[in-house]
């Protein structure tokens, strides 16, 4: 049995798992990233909390066959060009790397890393033709054909978030507007929530927040629509309109096999499903043939570790 190891780097934590190669986590390790550092030490760091996991699955480095890390960014030749909630712009990860291990390390964004394990070990896993889409805080997404990871010839493809759906629409992080992402994230719901507060209406997400809305969670507009709050009903009808939307137009686009929906909105379970398997019949271009099915993750918050470990076989 091969084993590999698989780095989640957040800006909160290094989350490390030891996975075999059918895509099973055999021991952990957790630190905190503390990422207003120098990457230097928060690299020294990820290796630590590395080399421990390894010692708690009791193994040996040598027993690695490779190193996998997701990162809220990308990775190109080796180099981390730009990672907003690290702080990092032109890391030399790889290189950085090779001070504490002759063993490889593979680096790739972390939605990426979530989509490959989901089509390894979880939902979509023996589907030729995936896209995993992220509903957190922003719209991470990964795309999966013929069963491998696909970012296009410069590494920067599968950015379905910045997919613009809106001219001169609502300002992105990235630095663009109407960005598919403000308006399918946990954020986006977030913000209709409040803006549906701001009318005075008397709701459930008044109650739930107390009238604050700095305190409003995608899980209360959730919590409040399955009740059958008017307001939440509307504003979680208005957010799966959007979804529905944006999936349209990746089955547009890559037409999978299937659409796997994780983050934290995802944990609205059938509810979420229900709603956009509802709306999005209406804008599916070739009625009469099938269509992706879409689908709920399976992996939660493994996917993360997992896909990483297996970049290296995969």
């Amino acid at each position: 049995m091969k084993h590999y190891v698989g780095i989640d780097l957040g800006a909160t934590s290094i989350k490390v798992g030891v996975v075999t190669e059918d895509g099973k986590i055999i021991a952990r390790a957790e630190n905190p990233t503390l990422a207003d550092r120098p990457w230097q030490p928060v690299v020294e760091d990820i290796a630590k909390t590395a080399f421990q996991a390894v010692a708690n699955a009791e193994l040996s480095v040598s027993d690695i066959e490779a190193f996998g890390m997701g990162v809220p960014g990308i990775c190109v030749d080796g180099v981390i060009p730009f990672c907003t909630n690290l702080h990092w712009h032109n890391v030399p990860i790889n290189e950085a790397w090779s001070k504490y291990t002759d063993k490889p390390l593979f680096v790739d964004n972390d939605a990426n890393c979530a989509a490959l394990a989901e089509a390894i070990a979880g939902v979509s896993a023996g589907v030729p033709d995936s896209v995993f889409l992220t509903l957190g805080t922003g719209l991470g997404s990964g795309i999966i054909i013929e069963g491998k990871l696909r970012s296009g010839g410069h590494g920067v493809g599968g950015e379905l978030g910045h997919i613009i759906v809106q001219i001169d629409g609502i300002p992105c992080t990235c630095g663009k507007r109407g960005c598919l992402e403000r308006y399918t994230s946990a954020t986006a719901l977030i913000r209709l929530g409040v803006e549906a507060m701001a009318d005075g209406t008397d709701t459930a997400l008044h109650t739930a927040t107390e009238g604050d809305p700095s305190r409003m969670t995608a899980k209360i507009i959730v919590d409040a629509a399955k009740a059958g709050d008017r307001v939440a009903v509307q504003v979680f009808e208005k957010y799966t309109e959007y979804l529905a939307i944006g999936i349209n137009n990746i089955i547009s686009f890559i037409d999978p096999d299937m659409i796997v929906l994780g983050g934290g909105v995802s944990r609205a379970g059938q509810f979420l499903l229900d709603k956009v398997n509802e709306k999005l019949p209406k804008y599916i271009f070739f009625k009469g043939l099938p269509h992706a099915k879409v689908m709920l993750a399976r992996l939660g918050n493994e996917a993360g570790i997992i896909g990483a470990a297996l970049l290296g076989e995969h």
